[in-house]
C-alpha cells in the first residue's frame, strides 16, 4: 500500500481548496430551505467554485453527471441533484463537495436540516457531527487508523444508530481518493496490529455515514444513489485532514 506524504506546501495548496469547500457550505445553508430543489443547490456550488478560479472535483468524475452530491433522507451517499427533488420542510439533506485547484484535492460533507425537524433527527445529525469530531481527535502521529475507526464506531453505536460499513473514508491529495481506507467501523480488536500507523504528512477525508437504523446499503436504479436498505434516515459529514506535529488540521472549516 502506498501512501502518499504532503509537504507543508501541498498542504497549503490543499488548503485553499478547503476555503473554497467551507465558503460553498455557507452559501448553501444561506439557501436551503423549503421549496429549492437539488439542481439549484448544485448550480450555486458550482457557479461559486468556478468564480474563484477553481473546479468542482466531482463534476466527470468515473462520469459523476453533478458538482454536488445531494443525498435526502433515506439517501446515504452520492443522490443526483434534480430539479424534481425539491426540498420539503422535516428533510434532512447530505451534501458531499470537492474542489480541484488543477493539481490537488479537498472534500467535505455536512448534513443540513430543512425547515423543522423532530429530536430524534436532531440526534442522528449532532451524532453524527460529533463522531466525525471524536474520530479526528485520533488523527494525531503515532495512532493508527484503527484509532480513527473505533472512536467513531464507539461513539456512534452508543446512541444506538449504524456505521455504514459499504462506503469508507479515504486518503486525498493529487487523487479525490488515494490509500489508505479509513473505515468508520472496526471488525475486531485485533486489526489494530496491522492497521496503518498514521504519520506526519498524511492527509485523510474522514466520513462517517450513520442510520437510524440498520446499516446495510443498497444502489438505486440510478446507479448513483445509494440509501439504506430499511429506509431509515442517513446522515454524513466529512473533513480533510491534515496529520501534523502539532496535532490534526482541518482544511475544510
Amino acid at each position: 500500500m502506498s501512501v502518499k506524504i504532503k509537504n507543508k506546501s501541498e498542504i497549503s495548496k490543499m488548503s485553499e481548496c478547503g476555503k473554497i469547500i467551507a465558503e460553498v457550505r455557507e452559501l448553501i445553508i444561506k439557501n436551503i430551505e423549503p421549496g429549492i430543489s437539488t439542481w439549484e443547490l448544485d448550480k450555486l456550488a458550482e457557479e461559486y467554485t468556478v468564480s474563484k478560479g477553481f473546479v468542482p472535483a466531482f463534476k466527470g468524475y468515473q462520469n459523476f453527471p453533478s458538482s454536488i452530491c445531494a443525498s435526502i433522507n433515506d439517501e446515504v451517499v452520492h443522490g443526483l441533484p434534480s430539479k424534481n427533488k425539491v426540498l420539503k420542510n422535516g428533510d434532512i439533506i447530505g451534501i458531499d463537495f470537492g474542489v480541484f485547484d488543477g493539481t490537488f484535492y479537498a472534500d467535505s460533507a455536512f448534513t443540513f436540516a430543512v425547515g423543522n425537524v423532530d429530536e430524534e433527527v436532531t440526534k442522528l445529525l449532532h451524532v453524527t457531527k460529533s463522531s466525525l469530531e471524536k474520530g479526528i481527535d485520533k488523527a494525531v502521529v503515532g495512532n493508527k487508523i484503527y484509532d480513527i475507526s473505533k472512536a467513531i464506531q464507539d461513539y456512534i453505536e452508543s446512541y444506538g444508530f449504524s456505521v455504514v460499513r459499504t462506503y469508507v473514508g479515504h486518503g486525498i491529495g493529487r487523487n479525490l481518493h488515494e490509500e489508505p481506507h479509513v473505515p468508520n467501523f472496526i471488525l475486531s480488536k485485533k486489526d489494530r496490529s496491522s492497521s496503518i500507523k498514521l504519520k506526519e504528512g498524511m492527509v485523510l477525508a474522514i466520513e462517517p455515514m450513520v442510520n437510524t437504523g440498520d446499516y446495510e446499503v443498497e444502489l438505486s436504479d440510478d446507479k448513483w444513489t445509494v440509501k439504506t436498505k430499511d429506509g431509515s434516515l442517513s446522515a454524513h459529514f466529512e473533513h480533510t485532514v491534515a496529520i501534523t506535529k502539532d496535532g490534526p488540521k482541518i482544511l475544510t472549516n
